[in-house]
């Protein structure tokens, strides 16, 4: 589910009359366009995917560059989620989220004019910012709002919309492609955000509410840890997306790059962390659940994001399916998902991260049932058999990213929950934005290439795996020892 402390909000909303805080009159008419905002950005995640074929041949478009167009979104979406919640927090949300929807619509503009993939590139990582400034300010508003029960069911409200708009973006793309003029229908896949943000940008104003009371004390933003952050995973980034075309020599050094960059982040962020606010709070690490936790999300996140990529690219380009019917068979992922979610939140409390472990056998059950469906039911008929296997994949997927992010931020103080929302939540975009330039570093997606890109999924789905199994052994030792004493 969606960040749900990403903002650092205060538990209990913005203080009211006599220390209490009653409800906002318009807080529900205020989620409702708050929920408009989530679901074209998060739509904007997944409907891309199915364009992708037609971008290649419209822009000339090289493997690498459609790679950028997936992963620079999420890198971007990633980077800025943490100083845009602080921002939110002193200058007032409703002019932050406003302005994250302006820009995502002249962003979403310039993607559907695009003349070419340079420009299309820049386009999704202003698409991704913009989306990054916005979402931050959604569930800080559903904090500030909403209290006790009626903030679960917000949440729950913003939960179920991220999954709708995952399951709808495949086939909303699918059918602006089959029913647009020829080599026009990827960019109506970006048009269709545009009046969707304008009516969340008018609605704001009317039913969000301002800012109350005195301006916050600005906090600091982290200039210098944010720029870091983002030079080092840009650099593997380019290693891995760009990597393939140059000397071995080239790809040792830039990987060194990249490792001496984020190297200098960490230290920068401890040095940073004793004087003020740093973007990354690394003694939150020091808690092993949390740790635990916020790294199989990252790992985790690179895995599964990237299904919808080489799955789609691999039907159309491989299998000769329309985008239409591509859509279909990846929306079978998002309702397993969708169907899962809901007992995945129930169960969590009673079984804990033994939950989180067997969804990911779930899922790597799912995709490494993928590629043997497309040998033994070639054609067009691997259509069912490959829905089948992402079916039970996506309902191993709403066993982990709700009830891992309740896990995870569960081992944290209430007081730090904000930061170490953000955190994860960053982790999450940085983890999916290596993910796609990994898998997409194969030679096309179809044929073996298909199954090598498939077998970096499943590589980093078991790496998670791996990880929920020693947070299990470190938990039960735990109790053990509590149960000694």
């Amino acid at each position: 589910m969606f960040d749900q402390m990403s903002d650092g909000a205060p538990a209990d909303g913005a203080p009211g009359v006599h220390g209490r805080n009653p409800a906002h009159p318009r807080r529900w008419k205020a989620l409702a366009v708050c929920l408009i905002a989530g679901f074209i950005t998060w739509l904007d995640i997944s409907i891309v995917n199915v364009a992708l074929p037609s971008i290649h041949i419209a822009l000339h478009a090289s493997t690498s560059d459609l790679q950028w167009v997936v992963s620079g979104y999420a890198f971007a979406f990633g980077l800025l989620l943490i100083p845009a919640g602080r921002f939110g927090d002193t200058h007032g949300r409703r002019n932050v989220f406003v302005f994250g929807m302006a820009l995502f619509t002249l962003a979403s503009a310039a993607a559907g004019a695009a003349p070419g993939a340079d420009w299309l590139i820049v386009t999704r990582v202003a698409q991704g910012a913009a989306a990054g400034v916005t979402a931050p300010q959604i569930s800080g508003l559903i904090q500030q709002l909403f209290r006790g029960a009626e903030r679960g069911r917000a949440f729950g409200l913003l939960g179920a919309t991220i999954s709708i708009s995952t399951a709808v973006g495949p086939l909303l793309g699918g059918l602006l492609i089959q029913f647009s003029s020829a080599g026009a229908g990827w960019r109506h896949v970006f048009h269709v955000s545009i009046p969707i943000s304008i009516i969340a940008m008018f609605l704001a104003y009317r039913y969000i509410p301002g800012r109350e009371g005195e301006r916050r004390q600005l906090e600091s933003m982290d200039p210098a840890g944010v720029l870091l952050l983002a030079a080092g995973v840009f650099i593997l980034l380019l290693t891995i997306v760009e990597g393939r075309e140059w000397r071995a020599q080239s790809r040792w050094l830039s990987a060194l790059a990249a490792s001496a960059v984020l190297a200098g982040f960490v230290r920068w962020e401890r040095w940073y962390g004793q004087r003020h606010n740093p973007i990354m709070d690394l003694s939150l690490f020091r808690r092993a659940p949390y740790a635990l936790g916020a790294l199989l999300a990252t790992l985790y996140f690179g895995g599964f994001t990237a299904i919808f990529f080489i799955v789609t690219q691999h039907l159309q380009e491989g299998l000769h399916y329309s985008a239409l019917r591509a859509g279909l068979v990846s929306a079978a992922f998002a309702l397993g998902s969708a169907l899962s979610a809901a007992l995945g939140g129930q169960l969590v409390i009673r079984f804990g991260r033994p939950l989180v472990a067997f969804g990911l056998v779930l899922v790597t059950v799912g995709l490494v049932a993928t590629e043997p469906a497309v040998r033994i039911a070639p054609g067009h008929n691997a259509a069912w058999v490959i829905a089948g296997a992402l079916f039970v994949a996506g309902l191993g997927n709403g066993l982990i990213v709700s009830p891992n992010q309740t896990l995870t931020l569960a081992a944290v103080p209430v007081v730090e929950a904000g930061v170490a929302g953000g955190m994860l939540q960053t982790g999450q975009r940085i983890g999916a934005s290596v993910g796609l330039a990994a898998v997409g570093s194969a030679h096309g997606i179809y044929g073996r290439a298909f199954q090598h890109a498939l077998l970096v999924n499943i590589m980093f789905v078991l790496a998670a795996l791996a990880v929920a199994l020693v947070d299990v052994l470190v938990e039960r030792r735990a109790n053990r020892g509590s149960d000694r004493r």
